[in-house]
């Protein structure tokens, strides 16, 4: 009897220890609430996260990098289990993440490379040069479509925030498109600006994006016609689209010239639907955040993640096991099918 009692005891105590267990904690940190696509990022590894059974630490730091910084820092003290961070800066936190190595925390690098740091374990992320390779081939398409007998096309680049390495990707694999057709001259950078020197957008700001196209309207297209803009981000797209139509565009004989984007924000597609925005690159949130909690899942439980590239992505120190998801170009002919047919947004949100 002595022994059942006791059996039935160490019973009843592992069973209030399993449920008093404190769930593992996972710190995510967003750049910030000023992109609809961060929002649902956030929102989405929430869910997923918490349906996993993890409790969450979600702080967006609103492109303010000592703002980030800081609140890392806190998650660390706060004990986290783990780090999800997409970055404002990808270059300043090898401190902090100093820090976290030696807490023993591990390292996401979520959407956007962490720079110069050995103490990042993964990176979940999209196929960035698909992603420009893609923009570049929509803004083509548009001029073939729209301006056919108007060559060579005047066509003006922007690129992402220089502190973004994701910025790169999308110049470089948007080039790899169109600079053999500037080399061939089907087409003409009207202002000579080219390069992520001199086409950069600091913290992807739309407002810097428009004043630079206002620049560029007024100094070279006073006597001609823009005809393309490649633009990495819906943000940017709309503050182009502004300027473009400050002075006449899409109105009267000036059609509105060929406009990329990227993250499929709802006031872009509405913009494709209106005949401005020509396309948009959808990068599903939720399927990124669903690799992240398998990464973060496997790497709790002494598992391997599932990654499928151990090449592309050297942050300067070493190369970072990644996992990338396919991007899919949108306008105006598969808008419906790809953001409202895979339940993305629904319909009563775009019209």
């Amino acid at each position: 009897m002595k022994l059942k009692s006791v059996a039935a005891a160490l019973a009843m105590c592992s069973s209030f220890i399993a449920f008093g267990a404190v769930a593992e904690t996972v710190g995510i940190s967003m750049p910030t609430k000023s992109g609809a696509r961060w929002i649902s990022d956030g929102e989405s590894m929430v869910k997923q996260f918490t349906e996993a059974g993890y409790e969450t630490d979600l702080q967006y730091a609103e492109d303010d990098i000592p703002n980030q910084l800081a609140q890392i820092e806190n998650m660390i003290t706060k004990g986290v289990d783990v780090l999800v961070i997409a970055a404002i800066d990808g270059t300043t936190l090898s401190n902090a993440l100093e820090n976290a190595a030696a807490a023993d925390i591990k390292v996401i690098a979520y959407d956007r490379l962490i720079r110069d740091s050995g103490d990042v374990s993964y990176y979940a992320t999209f196929d960035n040069f698909k992603v420009g390779v893609q923009q570049a081939t929509s803004v083509v398409n548009g001029l073939k479509e729209r301006f056919p007998d108007q060559k060579p096309w005047n066509v003006e680049l922007f690129g992402g925030s220089p502190d973004d390495n994701n910025a790169y990707f999308f110049y470089d694999g948007a080039m790899s498109v169109l600079q053999p057709m500037i080399d061939s001259g089907e087409i003409v950078i009207g202002s000579g600006q080219m390069g992520m020197d001199k086409v950069g957008t600091l913290r992807w700001d739309g407002a810097v994006a428009q004043s630079r196209m206002d620049n560029l309207l007024s100094a070279n297209y006073t006597d001609k016609q823009v005809h393309g803009v490649l633009s990495p981000y819906d943000g940017l797209s709309i503050g182009i689209l502004s300027s473009l139509k400050g002075v006449g565009y899409g109105s009267g004989d000036m059609k509105m010239p060929i406009v990329s984007g990227q993250d499929a924000e709802v006031q872009s597609v509405k913009s494709i639907l209106a005949g401005e925005q020509y396309s948009t690159v959808f990068k599903d949130t939720r399927e990124l955040a669903r690799v992240t909690v398998g990464m973060v899942d496997a790497m709790l439980k002494g598992g391997e993640p599932e990654i499928n590239d151990t090449t592309t992505y050297n942050n300067g120190v070493k190369v970072i096991p990644s996992y990338l998801l396919e991007p899919v170009s949108v306008d105006a002919s598969n808008w419906e099918e790809i953001v409202v047919g895979s339940g993305y947004y629904t319909m009563d949100q775009i019209k």
